[in-house]
């Protein structure tokens, strides 16, 4: 088919085909293989966000008029691959809708990395006007490595094959150097990296991919190298190469060799082929091949041995360079790998025996876009991409093993896409400094991956719960005319999402209850859903505000020690309110109050009871400085949080409310509760007294979720922390004190609470509905290694 025909067809600007919000895009960069071409740029995607009027003066208004909804515009970095046989198509359709012509093109360029940035260098200024930068190839890999390393809490993971779950991902850590970084393209390349601008080559071997695809084009009929990966997967190695039990009868337990080790590579094939004096094969020959073949001697086996020597040549110098460089960790990349799970577990392989355990083979999960990420970075300054931190965006990336599906389109053919979208968070994000162990912090209290009870029940439960979401979104919006096809829309992805994790549950890191709590949110705001619980939110907020004062006085009243049992009370009953529980709504719906939440509480001893521990601390010296990190709006944090904020307030502790930076369920976001900070200080001159001096604060947490994320909060709020002195942690609610951060350790106090409103949940940790976890700990110790760590960490955020 032509290729004007071909760009023609693609549509894609107006779908979720191939290339989104292509028209957008503002810089592109590229990576050009032998097979795969991989496409960088950067583009900006508009939604609506609420914003708050700051000039209101606190009083409630019935007509909306304290926020208004403004157009917002969200940097988005995309990256596609296809391909490179299509390259020349793809540079039409660039040419057809985004470029006005050659001649306004003079003088500007893209930058390219991979051999076909020379091979295609002339095409793409003939078709673009566009000069072609070439970027080192090394540097760009080791840039776009770091890039999402840094980015990507789970991009980093380690294969076994033979072990459930066979994939097992690895959480960032503050400092991501140093490493190795093994690229195995049609040969090897090893780097030692030691910082962004520290690295060189420290060695490499001739024996990679094209070692691989080459002899195995020779020795096999395969007509490409995923034919030839799939051609090794269903052979038998022990059939071609001489294991160790082939020449000693068994294990040669004097150098602890076992039996099944491999003694020589296509050992069994070296009286394989007898030759006549003129180098025809001789009848002898004949008939030994072909009994060789009758016993199993096939293409699969010899595409197996091929695969273990290639695979175990790089593992071995792999090792052997980690460990004389001292470094635990190695990623691999490249071609060879393309996270095919059958070269990944002969790459684990190799380098776990060889290095006797030592060293820890990684793979990461976008590494076919590490050149394509460099390249576009070194040619962005404009978008400042190193001012901020970027977030993976699920409503817009494929999976891990798990690619979107899209029909024929032209002359590119029906099948799959591989793509990853990457959202520009608002600030540069930084661990909390309090974490005990920052290098093994993990958010999530359970691994969905490895617990498949829990993973069937979630994935039932969203899904269950699915259509009162659309229910929601479309009521949000009453006078606009497609908020039910955009709820329709929201609901088709989100599905279609949901059910492939049931599939490849690995598809995008960790499958925790916050990364489908995420998702969820990522496709709310795909089809510009904002905020669906904005008028909710509004009218449990302006319940709440009409008891406060009453609320107050009453814990006035109360002796010490029972007051502060009532604050924790309270904090809990405010707790109870959750849109996002089930069987709680149901509750909402009929009505309600404060006082029948409080009923509702777990009788004490309550499933986790630190209470007594709690006010028994409280006797004692104040806290310095207390962060609390908030849950929902309306009675939880008006009747909940206010009045524990206010207690500590005037025992001379300095606060800290940290909320949501963007709406996600009924949950209250910073700038909502400014507004409702101007009402309470209407209602208590103490709260508005320390207001005013700056003794009580709201921030900003950097999270769109309703979970907690410790390891991404805004580094200017750490840096204020760190400043104040901050010496006690609080965090509210099921998703941040119970799906998150129920195992997290601090090195100051903290106290976690949270009411348990899902029976099943409940149920698993021993309890019933309404329980009630009360957990207060005393800071641990950090480690020296820790500390240093961290110390690091902070360094390099605020470079």
């Amino acid at each position: 088919m032509g290729t004007q025909k071909y760009a023609d067809s693609i549509r894609l600007p107006d779908t979720d085909l191939v290339f989104r919000n292509i028209r957008n895009a503002k810089r592109f960069a590229i990576d050009i293989g032998g097979s795969l071409t991989k496409i960088a740029y950067y583009s900006t995607v508009s939604h609506r966000k609420v914003l708050y009027n700051a000039d209101n003066d606190g009083t409630s208004s019935s007509d909306g008029g304290d926020y208004h909804y403004e157009s917002s515009e969200t940097e988005r970095l995309h990256f596609v691959k296809f391909e490179t046989k299509y390259i020349e198509h793809w540079l039409d359709f660039i040419r057809k809708h985004l470029v006005c012509s050659k001649e306004s093109m003079l003088g500007k360029s893209i930058k390219a990395t991979g051999g076909g940035a020379y091979k295609f260098a002339e095409l793409i200024q003939q078709k673009l006007g566009l000069m072609v930068e070439k970027e080192d190839e090394i540097g760009s890999l080791i840039k776009g490595c770091n890039f999402l390393l840094r980015n990507i809490p789970d991009e980093q993971f380690s294969y076994s094959r033979h072990e459930d779950p066979e994939y097992r991902f690895i959480n960032s850590e503050p400092n991501i150097f140093p490493y190795l970084l093994v690229n195995i393209g049609s040969g090897v390349s090893i780097m030692k990296v030691e910082a962004d601008d520290n690295y060189e080559r420290i060695g490499g071997t001739s024996m990679g991919g094209g070692t691989f695809w080459g002899l195995g084009s020779l020795l096999t009929k395969a007509k490409g190298f995923d034919e030839l990966l799939q051609l090794a997967s269903e052979g038998d190695h022990r059939n071609v190469d001489l294991l160790v039990k082939d020449i000693y009868g068994g294990d040669y337990s004097a150098l602890g060799l076992t039996g099944g080790t491999i003694a020589s590579s296509f050992g069994k094939a070296m009286h394989h082929g007898h030759s006549k004096s003129d180098g025809s094969p001789d009848e002898k020959c004949m008939k030994c091949h072909q009994a060789r073949h009758a016993r199993g001697f096939s293409e699969a086996d010899i595409a197996r041995s091929l695969l273990f020597t290639v695979s175990n040549d790089i593992g071995q110098i792999a090792s052997l360079y980690a460990m004389l460089h001292g470094l635990k960790k190695v990623y691999f990349g490249g071609y060879f790998l393309r996270n095919h799970p059958v070269s990944m577990h002969t790459i684990s392989f190799a380098i776990n025996y060889w290095s006797r355990g030592a060293v820890q083979a990684l793979f990461l999960r976008h590494e076919g876009y590490l050149g394509a990420i460099g390249a576009f970075l070194l040619g962005a300054e404009e978008c400042d991409t190193e001012k901020y931190s970027w977030g993976e965006n699920y409503a817009g990336s494929s999976g891990l093993q798990s690619p979107l599906p899209h029909p024929a389109v032209g002359g590119w053919p029906g099948g799959t896409i591989d793509q990853l979208e990457m959202d520009r968070c608002d600030q540069q994000l930084a661990f909390f400094p309090l974490l005990a162990c920052p290098k093994e912090y993990v958010p999530d209290t359970v691994d969905l991956t490895k617990d498949k009870e829990a993973r069937d029940y979630w994935l039932s439960c969203f899904e269950s719960s699915l259509e009162s979401f659309v229910d929601r979104a479309i009521s949000s919006q009453p006078n606009i005319p497609d908020s039910q096809e955009r709820a329709n829309k929201f609901r088709d992805k989100y599905l279609q999402r949901l059910r492939n994790l049931k599939n490849h549950p690995f598809a995008y890191g960790n499958l925790t209850v916050r990364s489908l709590l995420d998702m969820r949110e990522h496709c709310l705001i795909e089809f510009d859903f904002p905020d669906p619980y904005l008028q909710q939110k509004k009218m449990e907020n302006e319940y709440a505000l009409k008891l406060l004062k009453d609320h107050l006085e009453m814990l006035d009243k109360l002796e010490y020690d029972g007051r502060q049992e009532a604050l924790v009370r309270g904090f809990l009953a405010g707790n109870v309110f959750d849109w996002g529980a089930k069987e709680v709504v149901k509750l909402m719906e009929q009505g309600l109050g404060f006082t029948e939440a409080g009923d509702k509480l777990q009788k004490r001893p309550w499933l986790h009871d630190d209470l007594d521990a709690w006010v028994k601390r409280q006797q004692q010296a104040p806290y310095k400085c207390a962060i609390i990190f908030l849950d929902n709006s309306g009675c939880d944090v008006v009747l909940g949080i206010i009045p524990f904020a206010r207690e500590l307030l005037q025992r001379g502790t300095r606060v800290v409310l940290c909320a949501n930076s963007k709406p996600a369920l009924n949950d209250v976001t910073a700038q909502e509760l400014l507004m409702v900070m101007k009402q309470v200080t209407l209602l208590c001159p103490v709260l508005r007294e320390h207001l005013e001096a700056g003794t009580l604060c709201v921030r900003e947490s950097g999270q769109a979720s309703p979970c907690l994320d410790l390891s991404r909060l805004p580094l200017s709020l750490v840096d204020e922390l760190v400043d104040w002195g901050c010496d006690l942690v609080v965090v509210e609610g099921m998703g941040r004190a119970i799906h998150t951060n129920l195992l997290t350790s601090f090195t100051c106090d903290s106290l976690k609470l949270a009411v348990i409103k899902n029976r099943w949940l409940a149920q698993r940790l021993g309890g019933e509905m309404f329980s009630v976890m009360c957990k207060y700990e005393v800071g641990r110790v950090r480690s020296s290694a820790a500390s240093k760590a961290a110390s690091h960490s902070m360094s390099v955020a605020s470079l």
